[in-house]
């Protein structure tokens, strides 16, 4: 497993802000700015699935013009981009908000608010992480305890990292058999197996996606290629990637997932 700098595609005149993404860039994140619509839509065209891209949503509007339908028109043409909006975020904007949320918007940067390196860094994840988080908002008769909701929560964080077991234990401040303990009571997977059940959901929302290669998203994933995908995707699923995309990729894997967890809870019942 592998973590390469993501690209990060920046359309936003302030010069403070792009001081900013530059210097939390130099780890994670590849920095490439443009200066229009059409020079962004070129740019994610050709960005691998991994790319996060920041806009300025008013960018070429007159003043109190709402957002433009430019980054409307990239958000349909890019279903599956991760696109953070950068704004002012004052409560006369609330509307904005909402409409650029249903546009798809991943996440909002408060430019007033979030001015630590931190504060954007995690902006940045969260917004990566757009797709996993749907997984919780599913319902499938069996909901989540809030404690497996946090380990799902923190596992996803550290699959966006290109983190291993050792490193979610980290996260949450537990010991490696701790953070073992605490998977068998919240009837998860155990922490090596849950980060692949991430890491196979995160590559279906891509797949999902038919402008995206298998080899793009076994990379974007972490993984060598298209082969290492599809063995990762065959350990949790007996499916083929291409298989997965008639299908309906995330849908089918989430459904797998949570039927192994209910699998889990059974087991558990059955040994009281």
């Amino acid at each position: 497993m592998k973590t390469a700098p993501r690209p990060l595609i920046v359309l936003h005149p302030d010069r403070l802000l792009r001081d900013r993404l530059e210097r939390v860039s130099r780890t994670r994140f590849q920095l490439a700015t443009v200066d229009e619509w059409s020079d962004l839509r070129e740019a994610v065209a050709e960005a691998p699935p991994a790319a996060v891209i920041l806009v300025d949503p008013y960018h070429g509007q007159e003043r109190n013009g709402g957002p433009s339908p430019h980054l409307y028109n990239v958000l349909k043409a890019f279903p599956s981009a991760t696109v953070i909006a950068a704004l002012d975020a004052d409560p006369s904007r609330y509307r904005d908000l909402w409409l650029l949320g249903d546009w798809g918007v991943a996440e909002i940067l408060q430019t007033e608010e979030d001015v630590t390196a931190e504060s954007i860094r995690r902006r940045l994840l969260t917004a990566r992480a757009q797709h996993m988080r749907r997984l919780l908002t599913h319902d499938r008769g069996a909901p989540l305890t809030g404690r497996a909701r946090s380990l799902i929560d923190a596992a996803v964080e550290t699959v966006m990292t290109g983190g291993h077991p050792k490193d979610l234990a980290r996260t949450l401040g537990f010991s490696p058999s701790t953070l073992l303990r605490w998977c068998q009571r919240s009837q998860l997977p155990n922490p090596r197996r849950l980060l692949l059940w991430m890491r196979v959901l995160f590559a279906s929302a891509l797949l999902d996606d038919p402008g995206h290669t298998v080899f793009s998203v076994g990379l974007a994933c972490g993984y060598s290629g298209d082969q290492a995908l599809r063995r990762a995707i065959r350990s949790v699923v007996p499916y083929t990637p291409t298989q997965l995309r008639r299908m309906g990729a995330f849908e089918t894997v989430s459904e797998a997932f949570f039927r192994e967890l209910a699998q889990l809870r059974d087991d558990r019942a059955d040994k009281r």
